[in-house]
């Protein structure tokens, strides 16, 4: 039986319905039973697959899409203040709920378990939502990433636990009281919003105290930021501490990782056992993420070697080292990465998956801010690739900063000894990937733009002329 829809959220309306956090709340309170509406500003398959559960998506912003009997307007902090729809709950006096709460009110009542992390959220909560499923325990989710199996980011299921992939870019992960917290990693990123690390940290604090009293933190053993939030929040009487990593004095140790190909063998000490399982996509970083999953899945009383068969069962989220195909004889696969920490991260698992192979990148920079403040270490990690393009800066919802542009990448790239090829006209890109690979070669597309739209095209152009 579904939970109880808050009356604020019976008849919700959704600026930007298809962007990946909004159209996961949107599909489970359709399935919940709630009247769905909402807008985005080009059609896709995610506005599709919304319909299908009987939303009512608009292509376009403009005043007359709300509907007058809206119970509210559900915004994202990438939504402007001058959007018409927006203006127009204000005309209707029309409550707007940010996205964080919306997804709050969705896990009251359930045993929530939220993941955060500078990187590796999307993954693990996957890696969490098929295990769970596969032990039939019918868990909600909600996820920034489609499901490789499912195909979706988010399902309403009949039990009594939920997911959530929990955002700290604009500190919205604040608002959720989980019973189990997970923290990958802490890094300085989202520089728009964070000044320092010792902003980061605050943010961080917050979350974790928002954990309910006897709940528990599964925290990395190995990653600097996660230690020293550690430090920080070990004297919460109220909360349960659980580390996990390769450090010996991690009380989820990782005993050993072994490369199998596109996959890992892993082998971890638990309570004084060792226990091996598969994780079905390569790198040690989604090793690490699938023993975070399984930790937590042990907090809620989940058996540990019946969770770790059923996160065998977990083959990818979209996006994340995603194979797009192969065509005469070269691999293309896509990537999310698109801070230096996960493009290095990605940029070795493949290296590792295929040592032998010419690895070739093509790489879309996300946002303006980040690539000032890391456009250095973004260079620095194509150094791994045998050769790189690298497109002009994908914005999102930044405005240009004088001044910044992918250049800052290149020139960063060539000090560091890489082979980079600009490109400005993003449709090129296949025809210049076509000259440089040869049969043997992985080509990875990379970036959190849309960049992702190039694998079928460069496939295409592998094929023939």
């Amino acid at each position: 039986m579904a939970p109880a829809i808050p009356s604020a959220m019976e008849r919700p309306h959704f600026i930007g319905i298809g962007g990946a956090g909004m159209s996961g709340i949107a599909k489970i309170l359709a399935q919940r039973g709630a009247k769905v509406a909402g807008s985005d500003a080009k059609e896709t398959a995610t506005a599709q697959s919304l319909r299908e559960l009987g939303a009512t998506v608009h292509i376009g912003h403009a005043a007359e899409h709300l509907a007058s009997d809206a119970s509210c307007v559900v915004v994202s902090s990438a939504i402007r203040a001058d959007n018409p729809e927006l203006a127009r709950a204000a005309e209707l006096s029309v409550p707007v709920v940010h996205r964080s709460d919306a997804l709050a009110s969705l896990m009251t009542g359930l045993r929530s378990i939220a993941v955060a992390g500078t990187h590796g959220k999307t993954t693990t909560t996957s890696m969490l939502a098929v295990a769970l499923t596969e032990l039939g325990l019918a868990p909600s989710y909600a996820i920034g990433g489609d499901l490789a199996g499912p195909g979706t980011n988010a399902r309403h299921g009949e039990g009594d636990i939920f997911v959530a992939e929990a955002d700290e870019s604009d500190r919205s992960f604040q608002k959720y009281d989980p019973e189990v917290a997970i923290v990958l990693n802490v890094e300085l990123d989202h520089h728009a919003n964070y000044a320092s690390m010792d902003e980061i940290y605050d943010s961080f604090e917050t979350f974790v105290g928002k954990v309910v009293p006897g709940g528990t933190l599964v925290i990395a053993a190995d990653q600097p930021g996660a230690v020293e939030l550690t430090s920080r929040v070990r004297d919460l009487s109220t909360l349960k501490v659980v580390t996990y990593g390769e450090s010996p004095s991690a009380d989820v140790r990782v005993h050993k990782v072994t490369p199998r190909g596109l996959t890992s063998e892993v082998t971890v000490l638990l309570d004084g056992r060792f226990l091996t399982f598969t994780v079905s996509v390569p790198g040690r970083h989604y090793a690490h993420n699938a023993v975070a999953a399984l930790a937590a899945g042990v907090a809620l009383g989940i058996p540990a070697h019946n969770l770790a068969s059923a996160l065998g069962k977990y083959t990818g989220v979209k996006r994340r080292l995603q194979l797009k195909g192969e065509a005469a004889g070269v691999q293309v696969i896509d990537s999310y990465a698109h801070h230096p920490t996960e493009m290095t991260a990605d940029l070795e698992a493949m290296r590792g998956a295929a040592a032998a192979a010419r690895l070739l990148v093509v790489f879309q920079p996300h946002l303006f801010s980040r690539t000032q403040e890391l456009g250095t270490e973004m260079g620095q990690a194509l150094a791994l690739a045998d050769a790189s393009v690298v497109l002009d800066i994908y914005p999102a919802r930044e405005d240009p900063i004088p001044g910044i542009t992918s250049a800052l990448i290149i020139d960063a790239a060539r000090a560091a000894g890489a082979d980079v090829t600009p490109v400005h006209d993003k449709a090129s890109v296949p025809d210049v990937v076509a000259g440089m690979a040869k049969p043997g070669d992985l080509v990875l597309t990379m970036g959190a733009g849309d960049v992702t739209d190039l694998g079928p095209d460069i496939l295409a152009r592998l094929t023939g002329p």
